[in-house]
């Protein structure tokens, strides 16, 4: 080098020392800026962006990001304000008055009061169907008009001013503050779902009130969300883009994960979670849901609870837990979860209860099968269980496949199905058997044990015992928190003596994410994860 150049060289990066002086060792330029961008796998395409047709976690992960309620979960569980700024209960426990704050929709107007009395009532309206109608049961009138007995003014829910939504309820219920950050109780833009009829399959007309805004669905493929400018704090919600991915196979998942195009994805491949257990991205996180076979005790033979509860008891659970999903889950043994509150508060609910209703036992099960009139299993007919596509599922449906054939003498065929075929046959109950999940939806015992009532739109074992649906009506009309949860294991005891389901597992939820993720609040119940307050370190 000449010592021309060398002269000019020096000079260049002595300006740059100088220039660059009050920089810290760490500080980005603006172009240096790290991206605020997450790419997640949701897992499956949503059955419905409409929140009033929404039944599972995947749809309840998006509406959480595109719309608000009048409360929201934090990082502890504990509701605190969403749209409602401030709420008062009165002393009878019966009377709810939320006062909202100044929040606009995506569109500018205003979020009134009226938005939320005009999504409620077109849940409970008979001709909308919803699956979830019944979480809005509390409220006085609520049941009368969604059956058909009572009108749409009856309903206790009352726009008293623009900023003010008085609920009445039939009897105190603790969990409904909780409830209504539930993706059924999400408001909607009365304008524009009355302009646009099809309102939520549209970008261009998708109106929401949430920290994100819907910017492109791409069906089967991804789902492009965006900050909402508009969202009452969105000063602090620091993501500028969330791309949803809508991978149902998890090891096709895990591959992006590991060439960097994820940045987060839900489930890890039960091969890899023993290599990535040490890992500082793998997390694993506490999950109050139940992995369960629903029966369809419509059909024979099935409608036989001997035949259920042989096919329950013939199922090495232990096995399963640590040599198919191998993540640390529970041998379910019982409806409920661990981690609910019962009376007094300081109990939990599955440990007052015990996770001991029915036991593993072969012979015991051979026996009954026998009674049922299939002894060794000969002329036990070749049901089919079904499960949506995912290679967990898919083992654990192997593996329940072998127990049965090894201990019973009895032959299943393996169905998986793409998520949205999976939905709708498993709710017109068109299976035999029926692999799913059940998550709360609020922080209470009875979000599980509603399921089971006669007609109960999510009753997708068509079972019914008017002795259960005595004590949930009784759990649900008393402001007696020990009598409440006393019907409660009462009406589990009959669920688990009958076995219109068969419990498998207690979740834990495994994900993997990336260090530099941080903020995410990935919740025990309701949704898969929470992104209002995520960022990219």
């Amino acid at each position: 080098m000449s010592y021309r150049k060398l002269m000019a060289l020096s000079l260049i990066l002595l300006f740059m020392l100088l220039s660059g002086c009050n920089m810290t060792p760490n500080q980005k330029t603006d172009t240096e800026k790290t991206a605020q961008v997450i790419r997640y796998n949701l897992g499956a395409e949503p059955e419905s962006l409409d929140p009033a047709r929404m039944t599972g976690m995947v749809e309840g992960t998006v509406a959480n990001a595109l719309f608000e309620g009048l409360v929201r979960y934090d990082a502890t569980n504990q509701p605190q304000p969403g749209m409602a700024a401030e709420w008062d209960i009165s002393d009878d426990g019966l009377v709810y008055t939320f006062r909202l704050r100044d929040a606009k929709w995506s569109n500018g107007d205003p979020v009134t009061a009226e938005d939320f009395r005009f999504s409620w009532l077109r849940v409970l309206n008979p001709d909308m169907a919803s699956d979830y109608a019944y979480q809005l049961y509390y409220i006085k009138g609520a049941v009368e008009y969604n059956s058909g007995r009572g009108k749409a003014e009856d309903v206790a829910v009352r726009a008293k001013d623009s900023h003010t939504l008085e609920v009445t309820l039939k009897a105190p219920a603790r969990q409904f503050l909780g409830l209504t950050a539930f993706q059924t109780l999400m408001p909607l833009n009365r304008k524009v779902v009355e302009a646009y009829p099809d309102w939520y399959e549209s970008p261009q007309n998708y109106v929401g009130n949430g920290p994100f805004l819907l910017e492109k669905w791409e069906h089967k493929q991804k789902i492009t969300l965006v900050k909402n400018p508009a969202y009452w704090d969105a000063a602090n919600v620091k993501l500028d883009k969330l791309e949803m991915y809508l991978l149902e196979d998890d090891n096709t998942a895990y591959a992006m994960y590991k060439t960097g195009r994820l940045d987060f994805v839900e489930r890890t491949p039960v091969q890899e979670i023993p290599l990535k257990k040490n890992d500082p991205d793998f997390h694993i996180f506490p999950d109050l849901a139940t992995e369960f076979y629903w029966f369809n005790t419509q059909r024979e033979p099935l409608d036989n609870p001997k035949v259920r509860k042989a096919l329950a008891m013939s199922v090495d659970r232990g096995a399963i837990v640590e040599n198919v999903t191998q993540a640390g889950e529970k041998p379910a043994y019982a409806w409920v979860p661990f981690g609910f509150t019962d009376e007094p508060s300081t109990v939990d609910f599955r440990e007052a209860g015990g996770n001991s209703y029915f036991t593993e036992d072969v012979e015991a099960a051979r026996r009954l099968l026998e009674e049922a009139g299939y002894p060794g299993g000969k002329g036990f007919p070749r049901l089919t269980l079904q499960f949506n596509s995912n290679e967990r599922h898919r083992k654990t449906a192997e593996a329940i496949q072998e127990m049965w054939r090894q201990n019973l003498g009895i032959e299943i065929v393996l169905a998986p199905k793409e998520w949205q075929v999976y939905l709708e046959d498993q709710a017109t109950m068109n299976f035999d058997i029926s692999r799913s999940g059940w998550g709360p939806d609020y922080l209470d015992p009875m979000t599980f044990m509603d399921v089971f009532v006669s007609d109960g739109s999510n009753n997708n074992a068509g079972w019914s015992n008017p002795r259960y649906d005595r004590l949930i009506a009784e759990a649900n009309g008393t402001g007696d928190s020990s009598r409440r949860m006393k019907a409660m294991h009462e009406a589990e005891a009959i669920l688990m003596e009958d076995m219109p389901l068969m419990p498998i597992y207690f979740y834990v939820n495994d994900n993997l994410f990336r260090e530099n993720i941080k903020g995410i609040i990935v919740p025990p119940f309701g949704t898969y994860a929470d992104f209002r307050n995520a960022y990219v370190e």
